[in-house]
């Protein structure tokens, strides 16, 4: 019997998911930075602060990476409780641009617009948050009548923006639409098509995919 093993071919059409490594922050200011996120948040400083000169010899993806106009830039590597990581990058020159509180949350941007860190006690946080220097920025909203899960919104005292959610990514969002929910639900197809469910508990295998 002749044993066949995948080719290198087959192994690069292997959908699987894939692991968020880390997720990079710009900052004004980097000792401060690593000490919020440190103190408030709770995240482990792996390395850093270091110093990335476009100059330097190890340094000179640095360069490629952000381009001609980058010169020089300090970075730290913390750690959440899940094995992400958050980059911080404090930019020396070209220097970091003040946030206008009006336009850091320019969700109509095509890219990044928020983070989400998970807290069973998100009004607590939110308190700590606001207390070192953050802003909490919406109320606290339930997510579903008759389940614990609780969001909010606020930003680091740097202007970056975030959500707080009582719990984990797959607890909420797993099995939507979820019993409990009292408003309809209206998914969009393929086709551009919307369908509006008249019972949000259907299961999923029930659904247009």
């Amino acid at each position: 019997m002749t044993t066949s093993f995948p080719t290198q071919a087959d192994r690069n059409m292997i959908t699987y998911p894939r692991a968020l490594n880390h997720i990079g922050l710009t900052v004004p200011d980097i000792y401060p930075a690593i000490d919020w996120y440190s103190e408030v948040l709770g995240f482990t400083l792996l390395m850093g602060p270091r110093v990335l000169d476009a100059g330097e010899q190890n340094e000179k993806r640095a360069a490629v990476i952000m381009g001609p106009r980058f010169r020089k830039a300090y970075q730290a590597q913390l750690m959440t409780a899940n094995g992400v990581g958050l980059e911080l990058f404090q930019y020396v020159d070209p220097a970091v641009v003040p946030y206008a509180p009006d336009l850091n949350m320019e969700y109509w941007r095509q890219g990044y617009w928020h983070l989400c860190y998970t807290d069973p006690n998100v009004e607590a946080l939110l308190e700590k948050i606001v207390a070192t220097g953050g802003k909490q920025r919406t109320p606290v909203f339930p997510m579903i009548p008759g389940k614990p899960y609780r969001l909010a919104y606020a930003e680091d005292p740097f202007g970056n923006v975030f959500e707080v959610l009582s719990h984990s990514f797959a607890e909420a969002w797993a099995n939507w639409p979820q019993p409990g929910m009292d408003w309809p639900v209206t998914l969009v197809n393929r086709d551009g098509t919307e369908t509006t469910m008249s019972n949000p508990a259907i299961p999923r295998t029930e659904r247009q995919p």
